[in-house]
């Protein structure tokens, strides 16, 4: 026997504004919010292009009971600051300030945690699914922008959720992407009619009626039949009543009394609902509505004039597209994929010089590499550049697709390793261990601009198979700016005491270490690994013979890491040594910036150089 939970006293935070109360409140929200990601960066445009509706969910709805999910979370700053994070968003995105998105741990009115794309649906659908196995009586709203519909898995979410028969309700985000087109000015008039509250409450009633007797209710079932066949024809909301929902809109996502009369009505309603809300993106910041692209991730900017307060240096993510535009003018099989991050992965130039080799699938990383697969069996030469974190969603078609029948598709894998400010979501832990678990994969780690161009050219037109480049977000660690040509891995110091194994960007914080070591009267050998998958262990295992001690230090989640197929290496080769792997563990590593989160898990320079000095029994660093 299931029993239902207690049920909380239902009290929306902006009840009890006033409409002109409410339209203050969203100017001042809309100053702050320029205000605060002006000084700390963060996603501006998005936010600035949800303020009222934000505003308006939180008069209508209890967000502490009811289960708002957000898709993606990067549209959730108003929400934050209406739940008690007002006076903290000075920290937003900062080392132990406020997360840049909902996250459970923070706040009781954050639903679910929401960084990736696409799911919104799904998740809501769950917890709906769920109250009404269990008895309870909350509300489930799913906050979808229309970039997010680019991705398979709203639909997959949305064909489910129609069928479910109880509340749910999806609020589409749409500013800017046309879904379907209204035809004309008949169905726009037909559209605004259906979304006065006049008739939206004499529709309420109008059914309640009809529905009391025998007769009523078949006069409504023909009326009702004869007016869904006549809004097939004429509005835009077709497809989503086909999947069962009840569809309400468009409606103006900065009208507040519009949308919380709307609100409440769908509140009321006990099935699946989708009401669609045109924004415009970076409203009432003129340089964020006029290049809202711009000011979708901003770094911290002047709130007056919209331009960045620090110019930012070259970028892996620049040189990988500057080269692969290069290398794409040596070979017309070249072409370039992005899911929706043109310009996150440096692909602008690329898209401008060769518009017909160029290819956006939007949030959809899964048909990106399933599409690289069929134009590499067809002799083309694709690259999918896409960020660690979201080359995550597509393991199962590069595994499938791409590496059953060894077909050449490279990946940029862009965002390797501690990404700072977005946090658990973004970081890219992981690739490391997944991309060693692909048959015929080759994996190479370049450690600054020059061996990036090397190895990208090497992976476009001398490795066979799939093939992938991981490299960091940023620019270059300072230490180390040369290339090792195509040896999979190479010594960069000599040493007898202790081996210090690292890759990419990291190899900085290892040839720090062995400085600091080296004042303390340790030599330290130093060896490079430029390819990590297939693992090529002989120089590691020279050196371990020399000096009987091993560290490894990575970026990387410890599950699966280099360290451990390392450290097996030389088990099985009989080799006994003192072995330390410093990674970034088994959890999830929280937001802030990248400096501080390597330190906290030990791999900056200095946290290196104690590990060292622990594994050869040397005791506590002299001063």
């Amino acid at each position: 026997m299931t029993t239902s939970s207690p049920k909380k006293e239902y009290k929306p935070l902006l009840a009890q504004l006033t409409d002109q109360e409410g339209e203050e409140l969203c100017a001042q929200l809309r100053r702050e919010l320029v205000e605060d990601v002006s000084s700390t960066g963060g996603h501006l445009a998005s936010n600035l292009g949800a303020v009222e509706l934000t505003v308006a969910l939180h008069r209508v709805f209890d967000t502490s009971v009811d289960r708002l999910v957000f898709d993606v979370g990067h549209q959730c700053y108003t929400h934050k600051m209406l739940t008690g994070r007002r006076e903290a968003m000075s920290t937003l995105r900062q080392y132990g300030g406020v997360a840049g998105f909902p996250k459970p741990s923070e706040s009781v009115h954050d639903a679910f945690i929401a960084g990736h794309a696409s799911n919104s649906v799904a998740v809501a659908l769950g917890m709906a699914r769920a109250r009404t196995m269990l008895g309870e009586g909350y509300r489930v709203i799913a906050l979808i922008g229309d970039g997010a519909l680019t991705g398979g898995l709203a639909y997959e979410g949305l064909s489910n959720a129609g069928d479910c028969g109880r509340q749910l309700l999806v609020i589409l985000n749409d500013n800017g992407m046309s879904i379907t087109p209204n035809v004309g000015g008949v169905a726009d008039h037909l559209a605004k009619q259906r979304m006065k509250p006049q008739y939206l409450t004499f529709k309420k009633h109008y059914r309640r009626i009809m529905n009391a007797t025998g007769p009523g209710r078949v006069v409504y079932r023909v009326v009702h039949r004869v007016k869904q066949a006549l809004k097939q024809s004429m509005l835009p909301c077709s497809m989503f009543e086909n999947m069962g929902f009840r569809y309400l809109g468009p409606v103006d996502g900065h009208n507040l009394p519009m949308l919380t009369k709307i609100l409440s009505y769908a509140r009321d309603m006990d099935e699946p609902v989708l009401l669609h809300v045109k924004t415009v993106k970076g409203k009432g910041f003129l340089p964020a509505e006029e290049n809202p692209d711009e000011f979708h991730g901003v770094a911290p900017f002047d709130p007056t004039t919209g331009r960045p307060k620090r110019v930012g240096g070259e970028n892996f993510s620049a040189v990988f597209g500057r080269t692969l535009t290069r290398l794409a003018g040596q070979d017309r099989r070249v072409c370039a994929i992005t899911a929706a991050m043109t310009g996150g992965t440096g692909l602008e130039r690329f898209a401008r010089q060769f518009p017909d080799r160029f290819f956006d699938v939007g949030i959809a990383e899964g048909c990106a590499l399933s599409m690289a697969a069929g134009m590499a069996k067809q002799g083309a030469i694709p690259v999918f550049a896409v960020y660690s974190t979201f080359l995550q969603r597509a393991y199962d078609m590069l595994l499938h697709d791409a590496a059953i029948d060894n077909l050449h598709v490279v990946l940029g894998v862009d965002r390797t390793g501690l990404v700072g400010d977005d946090g658990e979501t973004h970081h890219g832990l992981f690739d490391a261990a997944y991309l060693d678990s692909v048959p015929n994969m080759t994996v190479l780690a370049p450690a600054s601009f020059a061996e990036l161009e090397v190895m990208l050219e090497r992976a476009l037109f001398r490795i066979d198979g799939p093939v992938a480049v991981r490299y960091p977000r940023g620019g270059e660690g300072g230490r180390y700016l040369g290339t090792c040509g195509e040896a999979p891995a190479a010594i960069l110091r000599q040493g007898s005491d202790i081996t210090l194994v690292s890759y990419g960007t990291e190899i900085n914080e290892v040839l720090e270490a062995a400085e600091l070591l080296e004042a303390q009267g340790v030599q330290a050998e130093i060896v490079k690994l430029n390819q990590l998958t297939p693992l090529v262990p002989e120089l590691v295992e020279v050196s371990v013979r020399k000096t009987g001690a091993l560290l490894v230090a990575e970026e990387q989640s410890a599950k699966g890491c280099v360290g451990q197929r390392l450290a097996a290496r030389l088990e099985v080769a009989g080799l006994p040594a003192k072995v330390a792997l410093v990674n970034c563990g088994r959890h999830f590593v929280p937001h802030g910036a990248a400096n501080l989160l390597k330190r906290d898990v030990s791999l900056d320079g200095a946290g290196l150089a104690k590990k060292g000095l622990e594994v050869l029994g040397r005791g506590e660093m002299a001063s």
